[in-house]
């Protein structure tokens, strides 16, 4: 007769069933924005998020292996503090509509974590310092940030180039009637002064078309002006920055203790520090006005993308003191 599950293994489905029903309410109150599926979506990413600490927990007290030194562990702790990140900016910032998006790469992280599951094995000796209790969860942690980063930034640039779209079909319009008029009409034309701006509206065509009907722009327009979202990206950056710097630097500290050098240019950390250029030149022209925006944005999502190099490009395909795989 085989036994019980463990605990932490109930806790884990547990997590993941909440993550899924809260990604799926969330993903269709984004587009019908019903105030039950949120209501419903909400708690659900609240309880898979006490019951993964809690899963952490249980498999640390039942193996007295700190869980965070393979990918399944690693995984997981990502997937709890993305989710946890972005349930403070949204109660903070309202920002549930985006809750869908972000809480399903969070369950589909953890479910691959889950196939990293190689049981209790206890950890290499380089590895059994109190530096792996500081410096991994700073590392996960600063990417849980980003990634919560790049999902307003993907929207972002959704909604940027929606309006850009629309612009210059607006413009092609104007250009052939213009040319239909005939020269005397041309002649006749008296342009339009333009008014004082009063409303701080940074999708014009996509308001104009919401209300004309177009389903499209009536969901982007329900999201934050592009304004309001490039300061949430840059929010939740000035997070993330701060914890990918001080795990660079207890990393080096670590090094130094297992391996007798501070930095030995291992392909994990120079992609660390790539990342961590990527997203320092982010902040560095955040702070020049004529940079803000989907410049500074399209750094932010190619910063993204340097992170998921780091953490799985090089612990998975690279050979290297840290691979997962050789």
């Amino acid at each position: 007769m085989q036994g019980k599950m463990p605990l932490d293994e109930v806790l884990m489905i547990i997590a993941l069933g909440a993550y899924v029903v809260s990604a799926l309410s969330l993903l269709v109150y984004f587009f019908s924005r019903d105030e039950w599926l949120k209501h419903l979506g909400v708690p659900l990413a609240i309880a898979g998020l006490v019951a993964q600490i809690a899963q952490l927990a249980s498999r640390f007290e039942i193996t007295h292996i700190w869980p965070l030194l393979n990918l399944y562990g690693s995984l997981s702790l990502f997937s709890a503090v993305s989710v946890a990140i972005f349930i403070y900016f949204a109660f903070r910032y309202k920002l549930w509509f985006a809750g869908g998006f972000v809480i399903a790469i969070a369950a589909m992280f953890l479910a691959y974590g889950v196939t990293w599951n190689e049981g209790s094995m206890p950890a290499v000796p380089s590895l059994q310092s109190y530096w792996a209790k500081i410096h991994v969860p700073l590392v996960v942690s600063s990417y849980g940030a980003f990634m919560v980063a790049f999902v307003m930034s993907a929207m972002y640039l959704i909604k940027y180039y929606f309006e850009r779209g629309l612009t210059a079909a607006a413009q092609a319009a104007e250009t052939q009637m213009a040319s239909a008029s005939g020269s005397a009409a041309a002649m006749s034309y008296s342009p339009k002064v333009a008014a004082p701006v009063i409303v701080r509206m940074d999708t014009p065509n996509i308001a104009t078309a919401a209300a004309a009907g177009n389903p499209v722009a009536q969901w982007l327009n329900t999201m934050p002006s592009l304004a309001q979202m490039d300061i949430l990206v840059y929010r939740v950056v000035a997070v993330g920055l701060p914890l990918l710097t001080l795990g660079i630097i207890t990393g080096a500290m670590w090094a130094h203790e297992a391996w007798g050098a501070y930095w030995q240019w291992d392909p994990k950390e120079t992609a660390a520090l790539f990342s961590w250029i990527v997203y320092a030149i982010y902040m560095h022209l955040h702070t020049r006005n004529q940079w803000r925006g989907v410049r500074t944005v399209w750094v932010s999502a190619i910063g993204f993308l340097t992170i998921m190099f780091c953490y799985f490009g090089v612990n998975l395909w690279i050979s290297g003191l840290h691979s997962y795989k050789v």
